[in-house]
């Protein structure tokens, strides 16, 4: 198997998982949020579930459609027309991205630490107050 072959099929393996996981994650996604809604009775709650993990089954698949570009582009002949439009890919996608993961934590990734910091400090003291009685 020639070179040029081997990152083809790299590219069109990358591609098939992408879309695998999105539909695999749509699938997952909707089971798990029927049996949290089965369990638990809420929909609220498995309405979120569906949200969180079909979200992540998306998140997965863009990922992976990124990785398969990056490797089609960078395995075919340079060309400036070619890296804009990788850019301009890669920059749609991480938008995507953060959009689908602001929407799912529920702030952006880099006020994460501002919402969790004080809980993880706060139950730090807590542990160590019980442990020092």
């Amino acid at each position: 198997m020639d070179t040029v072959r081997f990152f083809e099929l790299a590219t069109e393996t990358f591609e098939v998982l992408g879309v695998l996981s999105m539909v695999v994650g749509f699938v997952f996604a909707f089971l798990l949020a029927a049996l949290t809604w089965k369990r638990t009775g809420d929909g609220a709650r498995a309405f979120k579930t569906l949200r969180e993990s079909l979200g992540g089954a998306i998140l997965l698949g863009l990922e992976l459609l990124v990785a398969a570009d990056i490797v089609k582009t960078v395995t075919s002949t340079p060309s400036l027309t070619d890296a804009a439009i990788l850019g301009l890919i890669v920059l749609i996608r991480t938008v995507l991205s953060l959009s689908i993961e602001v929407e799912i934590e529920g702030v952006p990734p880099w006020k994460r630490a501002l919402t969790t910091g004080p809980q993880v400090l706060a139950r730090a003291a807590r542990q160590a107050g019980d442990e020092a009685r």
